[in-house]
């Protein structure tokens, strides 16, 4: 059973990787379309733009897939739960998923201003949409989400899209695309030069500064914010359902574990200093560094997030009681170990295929190279 309970926790970790993974890598992809019209003021300098991420857009995707598959392998309960409750936000980021790479393959085959300014457009909506939603996601999970199970474990969502769209969430929606613009803009700095380079510095200051406020009115908020806690669950040895277990929501219960443990209070102290060094290192002109300080911020917010969160994973907030945790939604052991087997080869290796691409590609991307008719440029 210790056993079981160790790897439980190793896939709680790892789906935390996974998730910051999807925020720094994708984020920073979405974060360029997000700026694109902004920092790209000319039909060639938005070309500038695309062919920085051109290369490097489609495998981030990679992390998005791993993210999706993690969940849907190791937790399976969360999966079915969440998918059947937020259906129509995971349509509304299904098909701005797909519109992205429509507009990265057929912006650029007709040279008519009109059907380039259009995909334009659908290339912001596709950036900026998936980000409010990422955030909004994590802020619902502060929040609560409105489902209940039947004696059979059916889930039964009683929420509504607008409800999904609850002020604490949207706060976490425009947090966390501010981060993707700063990183966006800071990747727009690696591969640009000239104006494109100085409009972007100045976007990744403002979007840093509009994120540790997010942040920090955030942490305030979720501080009288009512968390849930853990009273009692089946004994060990007991399979574990969210039949047999109580919760009660308390004021402040989210702050429960940096109370017992005062080091977490490291991971917002983290995800600021990073914010802040990021704007310091734009200003500065090593946006590299910048970019390394963006990561890390998004490694201080998702761990704050999911520090305060567990062991919960899915919080009820028509029954608290029936609130998903990582002990009740896991997959069986030898899932769990087959998996953190094939984790054990295949994360490092995308790491290192990334890391590889990103060398490989480095330097800056010429304007004059666009122009000349290069067959490889978007």
């Amino acid at each position: 059973m210790q056993l079981y309970a160790t790897v439980q926790v190793i896939w709680w970790l790892l789906l935390g990787v996974l998730l910051t993974g999807i925020a720094v890598m994708v984020g920073m992809d979405m974060g360029v379309g997000t700026i694109l019209r902004y920092v790209g003021r000319t039909d060639l300098e938005r070309r500038v733009l695309l062919n920085i991420i051109g290369p490097h857009w489609e495998g981030n995707q990679v992390w998005f897939i791993l993210g999706g598959g993690a969940v849907f392998a190791a937790f399976p309960l969360i999966y079915a739960t969440a998918f059947s409750g937020f259906y129509v936000v995971m349509l509304l980021l299904l098909w701005t998923m797909i519109l992205r790479p429509i507009g990265f393959e057929y912006r650029s085959q007709i040279e008519r201003p009109a059907w380039r300014n259009a995909w334009d457009w659908a290339l912001l909506v596709s950036g900026a949409v998936p980000m409010i939603v990422f955030g909004a996601a994590f802020g619902n999970l502060l929040h609560g989400v409105p489902f209940h199970f039947s004696w059979d474990l059916t889930s039964f969502y009683t929420g509504s899209f607008l409800g999904l769209l609850n002020p604490f969430a949207l706060l976490c929606g425009v947090l966390a695309l501010s981060l993707a613009v700063m990183m966006g803009a800071l990747t727009v700095m690696n591969g640009a030069s000239g104006v494109l380079l100085q409009r972007a510095r100045g976007l990744v200051q403002a979007a840093a500064g509009v994120a540790v406020a997010l942040f920090l009115i955030g942490g305030v908020w979720v501080d009288a914010l009512p968390g849930y806690r853990l009273l009692a669950s089946p004994g060990p040895g007991v399979p574990q359902t969210p039949l047999e277990q109580s919760v009660v929501r308390l004021p402040g219960a989210w702050l429960t574990n940096f109370a017992a443990h005062p080091l977490l209070w490291l991971l917002p102290v983290v995800g600021c200093a990073g914010m802040i060094g990021a704007a310091l290192a734009a200003r500065a002109g090593r946006s590299h560094l910048g970019w390394w300080a963006g990561a890390l911020a998004w490694v201080g917010v998702m761990g704050t997030a999911g520090a305060a969160l567990f062991p919960f994973m899915l919080p009820s907030s028509t029954d608290p009681s029936m609130s998903l945790t990582l002990w009740n939604s896991s997959s069986s052991p030898d899932t769990l170990l087959w998996m953190a087997g094939f984790a054990a080869v295949f994360i490092p290796l995308i790491v290192w295929y990334t890391s590889w691409a990103f060398w490989v590609m480095r330097g800056k991307v010429s304007a004059a190279k666009i122009e000349s008719g290069d067959d490889h440029a978007y």
